[in-house]
């Protein structure tokens, strides 16, 4: 299992659109990928899930990722969340 913790600096946080593009860049990957805030950990391939956390600006958020891909996953969601502003 891996884990990465952010800040996210995007000014509405992970919204709608965002949220929409970690979903499907979580999907790819065969892994088990949560996403947790504030204490609570969702499925981040489960858009209704992310949506569910509110995650603000300045929030603390932490990615775990656990199987055989994890790596390549968690590299992947880093990636959208730079290409998305959210870090």
């Amino acid at each position: 299992m891996l884990q990465r913790e952010y800040t996210i600096v995007d000014e509405t946080g992970i919204h709608a659109r965002p949220a929409t593009l970690l979903v499907q860049a979580a999907s790819k990957f065969e892994s088990n990928i949560e996403l947790e805030y504030k204490g609570r950990k969702v499925n981040l391939k489960s858009i209704m899930g992310v949506m569910s956390l509110g995650v603000g600006k300045d929030a603390e958020v932490v990615i775990y990722t656990d199987g055989s891909d994890e790596e390549d996953a968690i590299n992947a969601i880093e990636e959208t969340m730079k290409k998305e502003g959210l870090i």
